[in-house]
């Protein structure tokens, strides 16, 4: 491979269950109007980061939320989106599309540094730790099939990949990137807000991977 390697890790935009205020998850909602009008300034603007001349792969979810996201993104660069599901947001198990009431009520906190017995708090018990909530998914739980997802994606000699997934999931995404074995994301968090794009790239000369921009919202011209 040639010249720099770019990845584009997009969370999707607005959905029905965050005005609903509804829990997400693998809550199957779909984008509102107004996170389709996002969409289509996030396919503008990567249209404008990738050269006209450059193909580009786009990889979604298969949630209805990432997939209406991917394939606004794909007409746009020319393109069709491939679905991978392991790209998903964390299962919250019974309280998915429940009111985000009902799981504030219920939801039990990881430990943090200052926890009675925090002096034995490792990455381990974070990763593993159960939240309360009857079939959600542990933190290991997410990033193991998000890892593997990635995995896939960077087999691909692509110089350009665009990558549709969630605001949790996208942690994990780039964890990934930086190469960070899972076992060490038991207290990483890379900030995300809806509709952001991440900018992920990779040097041909040494290999280097860079965390170029991160959750960058300029291009939704919001406050």
């Amino acid at each position: 491979m040639t010249g720099t390697r770019t990845l584009y890790v997009i969370t999707h935009p607005e959905s029905r269950h965050h005005v609903e205020g509804r829990v997400g998850g693998w809550f199957d909602s779909s984008l509102t109007e107004h996170g389709r009008s996002q969409a289509r300034s996030i396919a503008a603007e990567l249209r404008r980061r990738i050269p006209a001349d450059a193909s580009a792969e786009v990889v979604t979810s298969d949630l209805a939320r990432t997939r209406e996201t991917a394939e606004v993104v794909a007409e746009a660069l020319g393109t069709r989106a491939e679905v991978a599901a392991g790209l998903r947001e964390k299962s919250y198990g019974i309280a998915e599309g429940r009111e985000q009431s009902w799981l504030d009520e219920r939801f039990v906190f990881p430990p943090k540094p200052g926890d009675v017995g925090a002096a034995l708090l490792d990455h381990q018990v974070r990763l593993d730790h159960d939240e309360g909530i009857e079939g959600a998914e542990t933190r290991r739980e997410l990033g193991a099939r998000v890892y593997e997802a990635m995995d896939e994606i960077l087999a691909r000699p692509a110089a350009h990949q665009v990558i549709v997934t969630h605001g949790f999931a996208h942690t994990f995404v780039i964890g990934r990137w930086l190469e960070l074995p899972l076992d060490s994301m038991g207290w990483a968090a890379f900030a995300a807000r809806s509709g952001c794009i991440t900018e992920l790239t990779e040097d041909a000369a040494f290999g280097n991977r860079t965390l170029r921009r991160l959750a960058d919202v300029d291009h939704l011209g919001e406050n």
